[in-house]
């Protein structure tokens, strides 16, 4: 399913003068796939996204979004407020008004898919407004998305996972802390089975030692076979946790850094962050 991707200095040329707006795909003038490297020789990835565009309304705001996200990592998406990375999951899940492109998940092309049928793929959605019930308790919060599939978490695992929410579970959740409302967003998803987990800014608003606690949590989450796309501003945060980064801007991927080579890539991510 994997095929060879362009070099990055190929895709700047094929995308023309920034900001240009491509051609929906299908036209005479589809917008080219974005990805970096040569994966030809890899295994097909967990999840493809190829030639990604989204609309809102009249408004475009992706524009050949692509990349890959092996079996049993964890990558972010990098980027400016407004850059595309939200919409990005949103896409993947299916809930965005308009859409086309690719999206393969586990050699499935899910693009056409209505969102219930791609979350009991074995997809799940952690969106950074947390949703929860402030009429249920923690318990109940838990237990309301049904299982998907095999290999999720039980109530007691997610409660070892997060001890705090075992404290709380009888309490309201209009009564719990930002803290203990990301967490129960989260173990809500992992009762469900589902082994692709798009966290959208779990660290957003949170106390240091939160923080530290959430990267603790995705390490284990790794370690126990989760794959996780991870949208993060915080790339400090995100150093710690990710193997790979991309880089979004206006819509598009404009570059990959490998975990590894973060040290030596700083000055360019502090450019196309603003930090």
């Amino acid at each position: 399913m994997a095929s060879a991707l362009p070099k990055p200095e190929q895709m700047r040329a094929a995308e023309g003068p920034q900001g240009a707006d491509p051609a929906p795909a299908g036209g005479s003038e589809a917008a080219k796939p974005q990805a970096w490297g040569d994966h030809a020789s890899l295994p097909a990835p967990l999840l493809a996204v190829r030639a990604l565009q989204a609309w809102y309304g009249e408004s475009h705001i992706l524009h050949g979004v692509a990349f890959d996200v092996a079996a049993g990592e964890v990558v972010t998406l990098l980027g400016r407020n407004g850059a595309g990375k939200t919409t990005t999951l949103k896409s993947i899940m299916g809930v965005v008004p308009r859409r086309e492109g690719s999206i393969i998940f586990e050699k499935r092309e899910t693009v056409r898919l209505p969102s219930n049928r791609i979350a009991r793929l074995g997809l799940a959605w952690c969106p950074e407004e947390r949703g929860i019930f402030s009429s249920l308790n923690v318990e109940e919060n838990l237990l309301l998305p049904p299982k998907v599939r095999d290999g999720g978490l039980t109530v007691e695992q997610i409660y070892a996972l997060f001890p705090n929410l075992a404290e709380r579970r009888k309490s309201q959740g209009t009564k719990l802390s930002g803290g203990e409302q990301q967490m129960l967003a989260i173990g809500r998803i992992l009762r469900t089975g589902a082994r692709l987990l798009l966290l959208d800014e779990p660290t957003e608003g949170l106390a240091p030692v939160i923080v530290q606690q959430i990267g603790r949590t995705i390490g284990t989450l790794k370690e126990q076979g989760f794959t996780i796309l991870l949208v993060e501003q915080n790339f400090r945060f995100a150093a710690t946790v990710a193997d790979r980064h991309y880089v979004m801007e206006h819509g598009r991927i404009i570059d990959m850094i490998p975990n590894a080579e973060l040290d030596r890539n700083m000055g360019k991510l502090h450019e196309y962050l603003g930090v």
